[in-house]
């Protein structure tokens, strides 16, 4: 089994709960950057009252402050781990590169899980989150393919695709 994977698709895809089954089947570092930012807003932090407003714009928080919460946790486990969506865009997925080559981990199996964007926002809204309504949803999923980061990380023809009902592949 690989242990340094990434888990890459657009919101409501179901990243979330495939990667913390196979984290926890595995004994993976589970990190999703979408969890740690909603753990913070929960806490009620400085941080998170930030994220919390950025979110509620259907924004996605900084770069920079993302990339941080990741380097501190990478820097901090030596074992096996599994990115949960990160990097989201093309700047994510360079950072995060100089990240992995600095700490000699480097990246050993990426998953991308595409489905249609209708199938997205009805799944994003039976979630009952706060931050997801229909207007939010549609502006994250309208993020320019040029800006999002799967080709980047990997070539589309070498990533494993996911499949299902309502999934492209």
């Amino acid at each position: 089994m690989k242990q340094r994977l990434l888990f890459l698709g657009p919101p409501g895809a179901g990243k979330g709960t495939q990667a913390q089954r196979l984290a926890e089947q595995q004994g993976l570092l589970h990190l999703s950057t979408g969890d740690l930012l909603r753990a913070e807003v929960a806490a009620g932090t400085a941080l998170g009252q930030e994220a919390e407003a950025v979110m509620a714009r259907g924004e996605l928080v900084s770069d920079a402050l993302v990339l941080a919460i990741v380097r501190s946790r990478l820097e901090a486990h030596t074992g096996g781990w599994l990115l949960d969506g990160f990097p989201r865009n093309v700047a994510q997925a360079d950072a995060l590169a100089a990240l992995l080559a600095e700490l000699d981990q480097q990246i050993e199996l990426v998953v991308l899980m595409e489905l249609d964007d209708a199938v997205l926002v009805q799944r994003l809204l039976s979630r009952g989150r706060a931050d997801d309504n229909e207007q939010v949803i549609r502006h994250r999923l309208g993020v320019p393919p040029a800006d999002r980061a799967p080709d980047r990380v990997l070539p589309r023809a070498t990533a494993p695709r996911a499949c299902g009902s309502g999934w492209h592949c």
